[in-house]
């Protein structure tokens, strides 16, 4: 517990400075950092980091699209050029498998570039966020949403959990603990209304009611399913990277789910704005 608390403090006070400087190219840097090692840490899952034709491109690829979401003209084309690159990393990916035929498996190849998409989506949507007209205080929601999710619905399940949620994939986690975590989540999301309200904003308290609502359920579900493929995979944590909390895709799995739901309901248009 311990190791898990002083790692959290260093986590913070190095996350803190790239949020401030979001502003600057600090913020999808740290994002492709975060992106290039959620890709090996894929990899090392699947059993395919030692295989350089399999692991490089499981780094470069989302590393390389989600850096270039800083460059791009809107979310639309950005995305555009996602899956214009994903067909052709699928095509690489099958290539690969057919002349090592034996080697490289269709699961293997089908995980990593499931999973592959997965993270570049997530962490692509980071970045578009923070561009966005008020994207400076949109691209905290995935950030609050997930963690606040996590920190109540822990605590919820711990005081007053009876009710298993999923024992085969996560045993600790509770029922209670999930509808504590979305509780928590649609409060802290009307708060950040008022918040907002008082610089000047209008908030659309019941947008931002539901977006926290469908933050936390993503949020819970990104948690399970990534546990759900370590199981599979016979494995405890996807990396070493934060002691006590394993890699990037241990930290950051509910966050990396909720961040394409909020830029979306961000491009919904005025109707749907969770504040003008």
């Amino acid at each position: 517990m311990k190791t898990r608390i002083l790692t959290a403090i260093v986590m913070l006070a190095l996350f803190i400075p790239v949020l401030w400087f979001s502003d600057t190219v600090v913020y999808p840097i740290a994002m492709t950092l975060l992106v290039g090692l959620a890709g090996f840490e894929l990899a090392r899952c699947l059993g395919l980091h030692r295989d350089l034709y399999l692991s490089f491109p499981a780094v470069m690829i989302p590393a390389g699209l989600t850096f270039l979401s800083w460059f791009a003209e809107t979310p639309t084309a950005h995305f555009g050029g996602i899956a214009l690159a994903f067909f052709l990393f699928a095509v690489y990916l099958f290539a690969v498998a057919i002349f090592r035929a034996g080697r490289t498996t269709y699961a293997a190849v089908a995980g990593l570039l499931g999973g592959c998409f997965y993270i570049t989506v997530a962490f692509s949507s980071m970045v578009l966020l923070r561009y966005l007209t008020n994207g400076a205080y949109l691209f905290l929601l995935p950030f609050i949403g997930a963690w606040v999710s996590d920190t109540f619905a822990y605590f919820t399940g711990r005081f007053l959990g009876r009710h298993k949620l999923a024992p085969a994939i996560s045993p600790k986690k509770t029922v209670e603990g999930s509808i504590g975590g979305i509780l928590f989540a649609v409060i802290v999301f009307a708060v950040y209304g008022l918040i907002l309200a008082s610089r000047g904003f209008t908030p659309n308290y019941l947008a931002l009611c539901l977006a926290g609502l469908f933050v936390s359920v993503l949020s819970q579900i990104g948690d399970l399913a990534l546990s759900l493929i370590k199981r599979e995979y016979g494995i405890k944590d996807y990396g070493r990277i934060f002691p006590g909390h394993g890699g990037v895709l241990d930290r950051f799995d509910s966050v990396i789910a909720t961040a394409p739901m909020i830029l979306i309901l961000s491009l919904l248009g005025e109707g749907f704005a969770l504040f003008i």
